[in-house]
């Protein structure tokens, strides 16, 4: 059974404000783009999506770390998230299915003798990650040998503290090895894979979870999503399954 999207109890339960507040994160630049004055990108086009099928204004709260999104919305300062789907998270967040799946990747030292994704996780080896990050979670849960060094930016302290590897998202990986081709590489393949999808807490009603993931699914199905990334700059590939 779809649920109806003019339903104002689904409306009232999701936004009891008034206004459909999502918290943006900045600091992950496939997902948003722009200034907190001026945002853009996937996420800002799903959250006025959300607010015009409720009948609903819709407020954009931004910030520079995923972090601090899910912050904002566990505090009740916002309705909606943004966020990579991890099992810590699910603990507070009720969350539709990936919109769409992007890569972590490891940076290295040029010199580095690690070449291999599996090489990273090795006794003495340093990975600097951005703190509360979904590749923070993951490699903070799975990593063996290996050691996570936070900060607010994962290239920002693989590079300061001189880390045998960064830990960060392909697409700014990429381009940040790219402008630093003398002393930086990236080492061939993924760590994980990073399922980001809209949440909103689990205290909401289930028909008012199940209108989020049901529209998820229709924006997938009808070319939303695949437009929204190819207005961004960002590769409509990207779409989750």
């Amino acid at each position: 059974m779809t649920t109806s999207p003019n339903s104002p109890h689904i409306a009232a339960d999701l936004a009891p404000t008034g206004t459909l507040r999502a918290s943006i994160n900045l600091g992950n630049p496939v997902l948003a783009q722009g200034t907190p004055d001026a945002p853009s990108g996937i996420t800002v086009d799903l959250a006025r999506e959300f607010g015009a099928r409720l009948g609903l204004p819709v407020e954009l709260l931004c910030f520079d770390a995923a972090r601090k999104s899910f912050e904002a919305m566990a505090e009740g300062r916002a309705d909606l998230c943004f966020l990579a789907v991890d099992p810590a998270r699910e603990k507070e967040v009720a969350f539709t299915a990936p919109y769409v799946v992007i890569e972590g990747v490891y940076a290295v030292p040029r010199e580095s003798g690690l070449t291999t994704v599996e090489e990273v996780d090795a006794p003495g080896v340093r990975i600097g990650v951005k703190q509360g990050s979904a590749y923070d979670l993951f490699l903070s849960r799975s990593l063996v040998h290996a050691t996570v060094v936070r900060g607010d930016e994962g290239v920002g302290v693989f590079r300061a503290e001189a880390l045998e590897a960064g830990a960060g998202i392909r697409q700014p990986m990429t381009a940040y090895a790219a402008a630093h081709p003398e002393d930086v590489r990236l080492i061939e393949g993924r760590f994980m894979e990073i399922r980001q999808a809209v949440g909103t807490t689990v205290t909401r009603r289930p028909e008012t979870i199940a209108f989020l993931r049901e529209t998820i699914e229709t924006l997938k199905t009808n070319g939303f999503v695949t437009a929204s990334l190819h207005r961004a700059g960002q590769d409509p590939a990207l779409l989750a399954p």
